[in-house]
Formats: C-alpha cells, sequence, structure tokens
C-alpha cells in the first residue's frame, strides 16, 4: 500500500498563489506518476496536472501558464505552484499516485484524501 499525505490548501483572494504538497510512503513502485485531480460540486473529477519519473508534464487547457507541477523523487513527492487563482479553481484537490510496471502499464492506483482549495472573488 501507498500512502499519500497532501498539504498546502486554503483559502485566498482571486489573483493568490497557492503551493500543495503530496508526499508518498509506504511500498511505493520504482516506476509511478503522480498527479493532481481536483473536483468541484456538481462537476465530474479533473485531471489538473500530472508528472512521471521522467520529469514529463501534463496540464489541463484551463491551467496552462498558471500551475506548475514539480517532484522531488528523493522525497516521493509532488507539488503543485499555483498561480493567479481564479475563482473557479475551487474545488477539492486529491493527489494521485500511479505504480507502473517496467513497459509502464498502470498496475495500481492510490488516492490521497485530498485539500480544499477555495478562492474568493
Amino acid at each position: 500500500q501507498v500512502q499519500l499525505v497532501e498539504s498546502g490548501g486554503g483559502l485566498v483572494q482571486a489573483g493568490g498563489s497557492l503551493r500543495l504538497s503530496c508526499e508518498a510512503s509506504g511500498r511505493t513502485f520504482s516506476i509511478y506518476a503522480m498527479g493532481w485531480f481536483r473536483q468541484a460540486p456538481g462537476k465530474e473529477r479533473e485531471l489538473v496536472a500530472g508528472i512521471n519519473r521522467g520529469g514529463n508534464t501534463v496540464y489541463a487547457d484551463s491551467v496552462k501558464g498558471r500551475f506548475t507541477i514539480s517532484r522531488d523523487g528523493a522525497k516521493n513527492t509532488v507539488y503543485l505552484q499555483m498561480s493567479n487563482l481564479k475563482p473557479e479553481d475551487s474545488a477539492v484537490y486529491s493527489c494521485r499516485y500511479n505504480g507502473l510496471s517496467r513497459n509502464y502499464a498502470s498496475l495500481a492506483n492510490f488516492w490521497g484524501p485530498g485539500t480544499q482549495v477555495t478562492v474568493s472573488s
């Protein structure tokens, strides 16, 4: 099992910044990808940003240029730096850890409990 601990959520005014952190522990995989998802009330969960062991990243169009995902492999930690936040960014942000095989097939997914981000106008 992989345990995920998230931190960094909170309340911020529009235009402000927050940094989320997600640390993985337990029986981690040698090959993995991590990402941040969010879900607002009444909406489906969506991918915000993802990063793999090689450092390749992917972003939702709505956050490109404002959010940056990064990782510290030694700490099994992924960060999401969020800038120029907008009210529509308000949601519960959850971290996902995807353990991969040597040929990058998905073996298991683990989720953090989520952290609330609220952006006031």
